[in-house]
């Protein structure tokens, strides 16, 4: 049986005491002058890869970080949380963004790339799934969990199905085929969003969670860009895809216990909130379980937690120390506003920020 612990993720839990251990000759953004001075600057270029759901938040992050490291460049390909974690274990990129943590298999391939020191795994965005649409004179779409399972198992096929009119009375509800629109990549976005459904959707889903659709035929598109794009090139068409990409679509509101919740930064932190830290992991990792289940009033469930993933010990010490020092900007309250602002992200809490950082301070190099 795997042995979990309860985290407390309060908004406003108190900055825990005490030094960190940081790194030679690196000092935590929050520990220096933020204007800087030439001796606290660096010099080089990190590469990253992952998550499209967080290429919104990785751009406000490399826009804010070049203010305090300009001679410091960070790319990022948003090629998928699946992509980016196979380049960052193939050795090909520094760190990998994903809405999912490793698994087992890949646990022990991040051991033979990062040595005893073992990776970390730091969930440093938060963010809702939008269930989004396309439809027509239907101002306020509401699902329920067994209703959305139903959907996009492709068993209810038409907007008036009787499903769908229980969960929204009155509406104008038209006569028309459903089109769900799912990830052809594979995706940490499809990954939490399958594991909602399974949690929440009883046996109306008879999926397991999976990072590749498990449904087949329908409709399918590259990346959160190409789900909306697809969703909005349609007519009655459904997809998921993270909020700060849903533009002008539609959003659902969703079933939870006997209300129904639209999506929203603070309902997403509500929920990761009430979830809890795998143990059994190594010393850094940080990776969630999260509450799909909750019936908590106001909590939104389909949340998206995405990580950095990337090894405590690297074989360069430029490259330990600009991991480090990005990653703590990242996590900084500095850094999360930056990406709340482009990508209404929630920005992560004290606790969590405190626990990053426990990671962050032992980033280091082989000797």
């Amino acid at each position: 049986m795997t042995v979990r612990r309860k985290v407390a993720f309060g908004l406003g839990a108190a900055v825990v005491a005490g030094a960190l251990v940081t790194l030679a000759g690196y000092v935590p953004p929050n520990e220096r002058p933020r204007a800087g001075t030439a001796s606290e600057r660096l010099e080089g270029a990190l590469v990253g890869a992952g998550s499209s759901a967080m290429q919104a938040a990785m751009q406000g992050w490399t826009a804010g970080y070049t203010g305090v490291q300009p001679e410091v460049t960070v790319d990022y390909d948003p090629v998928g949380s699946g992509g980016g974690r196979e380049q960052f274990l193939d050795g090909g990129v520094d760190f990998a963004g994903s809405d999912a943590p490793l698994d087992e298999e890949e646990l022990a391939e991040a051991a033979r790339r990062c040595g005893d020191s073992g990776v970390f795994e730091l969930p440093n965005y938060i963010s809702p799934i939008a269930v989004v649409h396309n439809l027509e004179d239907v101002d306020e779409l509401r699902l329920s969990p067994r209703t959305l399972a139903g959907i996009f198992d492709r068993r209810i096929t038409a907007w008036d199905d009787p499903a769908i009119a229980a969960d929204n009375p009155g509406a104008p509800l038209p006569p028309l085929a459903i089109t769900p629109v799912n990830r052809s990549d594979e995706s940490g976005t499809t990954q939490n969003f399958t594991e909602y459904l399974a949690a929440a959707a009883g046996d109306a889903w008879p999926h397991e969670a999976s990072g590749d659709w498990p449904v087949a035929g329908g409709e399918a598109a590259q990346g959160n860009s190409g789900v909306v794009g697809a969703v909005a090139g349609g007519q009655g068409t459904i997809g998921y895809a993270d909020l700060s990409q849903a533009g002008d679509l539609g959003v659902a509101a969703i079933g939870v216990g006997t209300e129904f919740v639209v999506p929203t930064a603070e309902a997403a932190a509500a929920v990761v909130e009430a979830s809890e830290t795998l143990e059994g992991r190594g010393e850094y990792d940080f990776a969630l379980e999260l509450a799909r289940a909750t019936n908590g009033s106001g909590q939104y469930p389909i949340v998206l937690v995405s990580y950095h993933i990337g090894c405590v010990q690297y074989d360069d010490r430029r490259t330990a120390e600009l991991v480090a020092d990005f990653l703590d900007y990242v996590v900084s309250p500095e850094g999360q506003q930056a990406a709340a602002e482009v990508a209404g992200s929630a920005p992560i809490s004290d606790a969590l920020r405190d626990q990053a950082r426990t990671a962050i301070a032992a980033i280091s190099a082989a000797s």
